[in-house]
This record gives structure tokens, C-alpha cells and sequence, in this order.
């Protein structure tokens, strides 16, 4: 091994401190040099404002300084040292894009001025200025690791405070504000709340539902609560059946159980509404062993009304009812003869003393005034539920 060589294959100390002090000398102009072709190369660092500016200046010296020390020690030292000189905030406004283009500027101009050096100092140097990039290099992924460790953790709270406002009926203009800063971007209408059970990995899930979510153009917010996981859906449509079937490609991401779906409110300050029908859908589905998943809280309506939501029952009186009798033309008294004679048109005919042709048209005209076919079994028990529920309300 050459004498004037450690064992790591470094030049012997005293070589090394002379080999530093020259390049110590030129650490001021390398920085400026680096500075004059990071703003000529970079057109992001134009849109900087001057404060930060100064950090990148301040991060670029102190990576030169930090490679004179680190090679007059033998390598020995912290390179990732040289972003503490600059707060942690940075990492907020400066891309890891952006450092990698920092770091390598100040590199090949450091690798420059390495040869106008003495020939038999640049072999040393070269090596070492590539052993300290690729510290640096490590060092910068772990910065900007750990940053997107922290924003991820903050935003996950922020978003389980979103939505627990949500369910709790809080949702105001800080809700609005908070939602925003997580990406919410969804225009009013177009708002419903999804609540299931939550899966054995509630994270890997929401993950999951997240991207297909995105694949359907819906913004989302997420959180556990307890056993139950909630969902923020944001959407253009004003069809929740749309929104079921869109809701059911994601579906098999919640745990076992049922899936309720809130109709569509108009805004996050109204999601509340969603919410409270989701949640008493929740409670009122096993009400419906044959309920589909997922299901709406609309269709459930039923069940719901006689869980003792006096929501539901108020929106099968005033929904449904009243529509009916607003409607006209016997609408109430053909229904209530063809629940009576169970779906039996002939024998509502009979008794309406009218022909069978104008029961069916009536029927057709309650499905079109109340959108439920007194024809399909599910729908003929809200309608029932709903003349009952309508008449106690009057």
C-alpha cells in the first residue's frame, strides 16, 4: 500500500489538510459560480422569493464546506449535514426534484475547479467528491422522506377531523378550508357520505379506494371510526343510483357487512344530511336481509321509518304521499285499492268500478309522479309504508 495512503485509501492526513485548505480558499467563488448556473439552468429558481433564495445559497455553501471538512477528516463526518442549514420548511416549497438539481450543479461545479488543481490532487479528490454526492444524495431521499412521513401523518389527522365534523353535523367554513388543504376540489352539488365497516388494513384499503375513486373522477375524504369506515364522496352527478354503482366498483375494500350509500347533498356544509341518513340506514338494513351492497339510504327508507328515523318517515309522507295527492286524478285511491287487493289489477278494477286498462295507466302515472313501480314488490312496500305514514302526517 502507498505510505502516503490510510487504509481506506485516502492520502496520509497531513496531505489531506493541505489538499482542503487550497480548496477552502475558492469555497466563497464556488459558491457564487454555483449560484450564477443554478439561475441560469433552472428557470425554477427565478420563481423563488428572496428568503428562499438565500437558503439555497446558504445549502450550497454549506455542502462545499461540508466537502472540505468531510475530506480533510477522511470521510469521516455526516454529509447529510449539510441540509440543517436550512429549516425544515424548505422541503415545503423546494421539490426533491429541485435539490437533486441543486446538488448536482454545485457537484460539477466543484468537480471543475478540481482541475485546476495540482495533477497528482485531483485523483483524491474526484473519488472523494463522488463518495461525499452519494451521502448527500442518501441523505437528501431521507430528508425528504421523513417530510412526507409528517405531512402524510398530519394530513390523515386533518382528514379524520374533517370527517368527524362531518358525521357530527359541524361541517362549516374551517371544515370547508381544512378539506381544501387536503385537495378537495369538488364542485356544489355533489356531495355524499358512505359508511361500511372497516377492513382488517384500513389504511392499505382507503389507499385502495382512493385510486379507484380517482379512476371515477370523485374526490374523496376517509377515515376509521371505530369499527365503521366513513367516506366523503365528492361527484358530479345528481343520480345516487349513478353513485352506487360507482360506489359498488370499490366496494369489496370495506370489511364485512353492509354498505350504505347517503343521497347527494348539495356541499360539504350540508353533508351532514348524507351522514345521518347513512348512519340510520346502517343501523335499519338488517331490516332487509336481501339489501344489495351497496345499498342506498333512500331505498331503505322503509325500514328506516320504522326503525324511528322521523326523517324517513316525514320523507315517505311529504316525498311520496303528498306528491300523489298533488298529482291527482285518484292516484291515492287506485294505490291504496291496489295494495289492498294485493297487486291484483282485476280485482282493483272491480272495485274502482273502473277498467283494468285504467288501473295500469294510473299505476304507470304513480311510478312516474313518486319514481317506485307499484308493480315491483320492494317499491309496492315503501308505497304502502308511505299512504299509511302520509295520511298520520296529514
Amino acid at each position: 500500500m502507498d505510505p502516503t495512503q490510510d487504509r481506506a485509501g485516502w492520502p496520509a492526513a497531513d496531505e489531506r489538510a493541505a489538499i482542503a485548505q487550497r480548496l477552502a480558499g475558492l469555497a466563497s467563488g464556488l459558491t457564487t459560480e454555483a449560484m450564477a448556473r443554478i439561475a441560469g439552468a433552472h428557470p425554477w429558481f427565478a420563481d423563488l422569493n428572496a428568503e428562499h433564495r438565500s437558503w439555497i445559497t446558504v445549502v450550497a455553501r454549506a455542502g462545499i464546506d461540508g466537502f472540505v471538512t468531510w475530506f480533510a477528516a477522511g470521510g469521516q463526518g455526516t454529509p447529510g449535514a449539510v441540509f440543517d442549514a436550512a429549516p425544515r420548511a424548505l422541503t415545503r416549497r423546494i421539490t426533491l426534484d429541485q435539490t437533486v438539481d441543486l446538488v448536482l450543479t454545485t457537484i460539477e461545479t466543484v468537480e471543475e475547479a478540481i482541475d485546476g488543481l495540482p495533477t497528482d490532487e485531483q485523483l483524491p479528490l474526484r473519488i472523494g467528491i463522488l463518495r461525499y454526492s452519494r451521502e448527500v444524495a442518501f441523505a437528501a431521499a431521507r430528508v425528504y422522506a421523513r417530510a412526507a412521513e409528517i405531512r402524510g401523518a398530519w394530513d390523515a389527522r386533518m382528514e379524520a377531523m374533517v370527517v368527524d365534523a362531518i358525521i357530527r353535523g359541524d361541517a362549516d367554513d374551517s371544515v370547508i378550508s381544512r378539506a381544501s388543504a387536503l385537495g378537495w376540489v369538488s364542485p356544489s352539488p355533489g356531495v355524499a357520505v358512505v359508511i361500511g365497516p372497516a377492513p382488517d388494513d384500513p389504511g392499505a384499503s382507503v389507499e385502495a379506494i382512493r385510486a379507484a375513486a380517482g379512476q371515477s373522477s370523485l374526490d374523496l375524504l376517509a377515515a376509521q371510526q371505530g369499527d365503521r369506515l366513513v367516506l366523503v364522496l365528492g361527484t358530479a352527478t345528481d343520480d345516487n343510483e349513478e353513485l352506487v354503482r360507482l360506489v359498488a366498483g370499490f366496494v369489496d375494500n370495506f370489511g364485512a357487512g353492509p354498505v350504505v350509500v347517503g343521497p347527494i347533498v348539495a356541499g360539504l356544509v350540508e353533508a351532514g344530511r348524507s351522514a345521518r341518513s347513512a348512519l340510520s340506514g346502517l343501523r335499519a338494513v338488517r331490516g332487509w336481509p336481501g339489501a344489495p351492497r351497496p345499498v342506498s339510504a333512500e331505498r331503505l327508507l322503509p325500514e328506516r321509518a320504522l326503525a324511528g328515523d322521523g326523517h324517513a318517515r316525514r320523507a315517505l309522507a311529504v316525498e311520496l304521499y303528498q306528491p300523489l295527492l298533488a298529482a291527482g286524478g285518484d292516484l291515492v285511491e287506485t294505490l291504496t285499492a291496489y295494495v289492498t287487493n294485493s297487486g291484483s289489477i282485476e280485482a282493483t278494477a272491480r272495485e274502482l268500478f273502473v277498467h283494468a286498462n285504467t288501473v295500469r295507466y294510473r299505476l304507470r302515472r304513480v311510478h312516474e309522479v313518486t319514481g317506485y313501480s307499484p308493480t315491483d314488490a320492494r317499491d309496492a312496500y315503501a308505497l304502502h309504508l308511505a299512504l299509511t305514514l302520509g295520511r298520520l302526517h296529514d
